[in-house]
């Protein structure tokens, strides 16, 4: 079969070459990996966005950066795997629900577990693969056959697993401790979860009598409402001013409870009156410091946010209408003493958007510091995993040398029930943080171990709460490969290669990830950790929900195409790990730098168009390699900047510098290929009878094409495949992504031979300028005189001559060492050549004079209005920031103009 030029429509129109495309790949199963074909394995699991996601700018970001990976080291002959899923986002999926209920007057409680489960399960098959259908849009090359779900038969029964060794390690336990409570959820949430952010607030102050009436204390506050719960107040044994009050008593105002005055090192004498009120059951420090001082632990607070019996006459009211009510009556009792304006920082729920509150509960919790000291040693002795950019490897060992135990339990329904029957039938039918218990597997292991406990007649009831997601995500680089099972999959494939994935989830995920495991597998997860930035807005201020200033990815891909976005947001990185800032126009929906990268694809496709129409219907494989035919002096350029080029990229990729390949590659094809060597060839391949000329340029501009086309593709998967099944007529079930990446030939980079090529193509950029700006009319052929001393250069421009002539329009080249001075002649210079057009007969060189007068003189008047206007203190002070900014870059816009012109009439003189 030969190549027709009507297989390359002239124009390229990306969305159903790409739709075309993607159900190719996938229905012929391209991208499904084994390990019986053998091979060096490269292996990434997704980043399992939730299920309730749909695809936002950073998804479209991580998926280019992956997807580029991924098939690169696929081209390569790596057997590789890239493996997708989705996580089941606990609670982003139970608030869907519960919201649904409200509407209909309902709660998760009117529907029962099993049934709110069950409803569950139904909107995650109707509405949970939202995400998953976007991700096909960006052509990403995973293994869709594996495709996982946190919370499938197989992981769940990793996370079964997991749990239950770990509690017979000793390293999950359930105790009654302080965590951080969402009212919103109604659910505690990791230290992880919560947001920090600074609130304008207040710091009130109040006192406290002492019983014996011989004085009081005063203590300082932003959370009054905590006062009820307060079961002592402490100072700091070194302060002076209080030790005289050391073990007495005080009467706590409104409820009358007498606390004690105790002595701590943990308060801070500077920080407002030294006293400092302590409410064990609602501040984390208070609670340490109510076990180093046996206090009692007085909870206030109901689990919705409101106060509880222990408030007295607050009950039932919100937390912080209570505040305002306990404010109103310490000031009518006379206790209180002022209200300062305060700004602090208050934790918010990551996921419920309302402040957390400290409060006591039994939750289950893993003993963190074995794992993470196990982590540490794989950092510390092997620097496993290596994190690109290195900087990110001292942010990742401070989080592990700080972590705390890790509440692991959730207060909801869907996600992984806690593998814990708690043995009812010993404390009256009821749940209490006494109830003895057993961990297994299943209801029926447990009930065979509770049988053998506590007899025959034992009542069992599962606890009601789920697991953390993150722990179920921090199984998946193994999970999903089969663990705990001992598969092949798992032998061949893991540890997996490269995680790539964002600096705000290394404590989330990537830390959880390696710190499981290091205990479950005694290797970390993936050898590197490729950490990339964010994707900024126009303004270059990071998106989010709350500044609604995201950008819709498939606004962009629905007007620009797949591969042009992709393309975009890869060759936007100017160095691994850094932000990128993607030009937008919110009122047309419009970005200029994905403009410029559909450009490139048209820019591509017409390249292979004009290629394709000049290779009289043979692919490159009829017309056979260039590399042994006669080359010529732009043929061995062209294949020494490809193998340049083909090295570079190679490089960059591998210490993952995708954003300077992408741009290399950008550089080389619309320059080099497009731009220079097409042009080169033109005249040789318009003889239309058989010469070794036309045949060596036909060889060498297929070879280049396909050989671009193979660098290209993982960047630009769609267009690339497009024009290699019509290049090389390939059949239906063979493709690109599936080709072997071009390897470097050393012997045909020749970077001298680049060197001169480089002053070739300056010395024609230099006579085109300046016929531009003698104004000679582009059909018209001049004489050129190029003057170097340098015998080297003058060779050089004798070997190019004829390309200099042909795409300079030259009809006489005279290359000298010497030149007489001549007139009425425009001059440039390229490094030490001289380059002189003879102006005589060729312009009106007195109308070109008047020209570039009348111009200078209209420039030097906007100069001088601008300076005048500038040099205004009244235009300077008071006309606003972005007017006198514009003016100042009118100005300076102005004079180079200016400057450039005076140059030219000098020249002309």
């Amino acid at each position: 079969m030969t190549a027709t030029v009507t297989n390359l429509p002239s124009l390229y129109e990306p969305f159903s070459t790409e739709a075309k495309w993607q159900k190719s790949w996938e229905e012929n199963q391209v991208y499904t990996a084994s390990p019986e074909n053998g091979g060096e394995p490269y292996c990434i699991v997704i980043p399992p966005p939730n299920v309730t996601g749909s695809l936002h700018m950073g998804h479209a970001f991580e998926s280019a950066l992956i997807d580029t990976l991924v098939r690169y080291h696929r081209m390569k002959g790596r057997n590789t795997l890239w493996l997708p899923g989705t996580d089941h986002a606990s609670i982003a999926v139970q608030a869907i629900l519960e919201k649904q209920l409200k509407a209909e007057g309902k709660t998760r409680y009117d529907l029962g577990r099993e049934k709110f489960l069950e409803r569950a399960w139904q909107w995650k098959a109707e509405s949970g693969g939202t995400i998953v259908n976007q991700l096909r849009r960006l052509g990403v090359s995973v293994d869709w056959s594996r495709e996982r779900f946190t919370m499938d038969e197989g992981l769940s029964k990793a996370v079964l697993e997991a749990f239950v060794r770990l509690y017979e390690e000793g390293l999950i336990y359930r105790g009654n401790y302080l965590v951080n409570w969402c009212p919103a959820t109604q659910s505690a949430v990791s230290d992880l979860e919560v947001e920090s952010q600074d609130v304008n607030g207040h710091l009130w102050h109040f006192r406290y009598p002492l019983t014996d009436e011989s004085g009081y204390v005063e203590v300082a506050t932003t959370r009054p409402e905590t006062m009820l719960g307060d079961t002592a107040v402490a100072v700091n044994p070194n302060d002076d001013r209080y030790k005289h009050l050391i073990g007495k008593m005080l009467r706590l105002p409104i409820l009358g409870r007498e606390i004690p005055v105790i002595a701590d090192e943990l308060v801070e004498m500077e920080f407002g009156t030294g006293c400092v009120k302590v409410t064990p059951a609602h501040d984390l420090n208070d609670f340490e410091m109510g076990k180093r001082h046996n206090l009692p632990f007085i909870n206030i607070m109901n689990k919705d946010g409101t106060l509880n019996e222990n408030a007295g006459l607050f009950q039932g009211q919100d937390r912080f209408v209570a505040r305002q009510n306990v404010v109103q009556r310490l000031e009518a009792d006379g206790v209180l003493v002022k209200v300062e304006e305060y700004k602090h920082t208050v934790p918010y729920s990551d996921r419920g958007k309302v402040p957390v509150e400290p409060l006591l509960s039994t939750q289950w919790f893993v003993k963190i510091r074995p794992l993470a000291d196990r982590t540490l040693e794989f950092l510390d002795d092997r620097n496993s995993p290596e994190f690109i950019p290195q900087r990110w490897t001292k942010v990742y060992r401070d989080w592990l040398v700080n972590l705390k135990d890790w509440c692991i339990s959730r207060q909801l329904w869907w996600g992984h029930q806690i593998p814990a029957w708690y043995a009812v039938s010993e404390t009256n039918g009821e749940i209490t943080d006494t109830t003895p218990f057993v961990v297994a597997q299943s209801a029926a292991a447990a009930q065979e171990k509770a049988t053998a406990q506590f007899g025959k007649n034992v009542k069992l009831e599962q606890d009601p709460d789920v697991l953390d997601t993150w722990f179920s995500s921090g199984l998946w680089p193994f999970s999903t490969l089969g663990w705990p099972e001992q598969t092949r999959d798992l032998e061949f494939y893991y540890p997996t290669s490269t995680l790539v994935t964002g600096f705000d989830i290394i404590f989330f995920w990537v830390a959880r990830m390696t710190m499981l495991a290091g205990h479950f597998t005694g290797q970390m997860p993936f050898k590197d950790v490729y950490i990339h930035g964010l994707v900024r807005d126009e303004n270059n201020k990071k998106m989010s929900k709350s500044a609604n200033n995201g950008i819709d990815p498939l606004i962009l891909i629905e007007k620009y195409g797949t591969d042009a976005l992709r393309y975009t947001l890869i060759k936007e990185v100017a160095g691994a790990g850094q932000d990128i800032r993607l030009e937008y126009n919110r009122k047309t929906d419009e970005s200029v730098s994905v403009e410029a990268s559909r450009n490139f694809a048209n820019k591509l496709w017409n390249a292979a168009r004009f290629v394709m129409m000049n290779l009289d219907g043979q692919t490159p494989q009829q017309l056979g390699s260039p590399i042994s035919s006669e080359l010529e002096l732009s043929d061995r350029w062209i294949l020494s900047r490809f193998y340049q080029v083909v090295q570079q990229t190679s490089d960059y990729i591998d210490k993952y510098g995708l954003g300077e390949a992408a741009k290399g590659l950008y550089d080389f094809i619309w320059g080099d290929f497009c731009d220079w060597y097409i042009e080169l060839v033109k005249s040789r391949l318009q003889n239309k009878s058989t010469t070794a000329s036309r045949q060596v340029a036909q060889q060498t501009l297929g070879y280049v094409l396909e050989g671009i086309l193979k660098l290209l593709h993982p960047f630009m998967p769609h267009i690339t495949e497009e024009i290699w099944h019509t290049l090389t007529q390939a059949d239906a079930n063979q493709f690109l992504a599936l080709q072997s990446y071009p390897e470097v030939e050393q012997n045909l980079i020749d970077s001298e031979l680049e060197q001169k090529f480089d002053l070739l193509i300056g010395t024609i950029r230099t006579i085109r300028n300046l016929r531009a700006e003698a104004d000679i009319k582009p059909g018209i052929k001049v004489t050129a005189i190029l003057q170097s001393e340098n015998a080297n250069e003058r060779e050089t421009l004798t070997q190019g001559q004829s390309y200099i002539q042909e795409l300079a329009k030259i009809e006489t080249l005279n290359i000298t060492a010497t030149v007489d001075q001549l007139e009425s002649a425009i001059a440039g210079v390229i490094g030490t050549i001289q380059v002189l057009i003879p102006l005589t007969g060729v312009v009106d060189i007195e109308a070109l004079r008047a020209k570039l007068k009348k111009d200078i003189t209209k420039l030097e008047a906007e100069v001088k209005t601008l300076s005048t206007r500038l040099n205004n203190p009244n235009f300077v002070n008071k006309a606003p920031a972005e007017v006198v900014q514009g003016a100042k870059a009118a100005l300076t816009e102005a004079e180079t103009q200016l400057q450039i012109l005076q140059e030219r009439l000098r020249r002309l003189a």
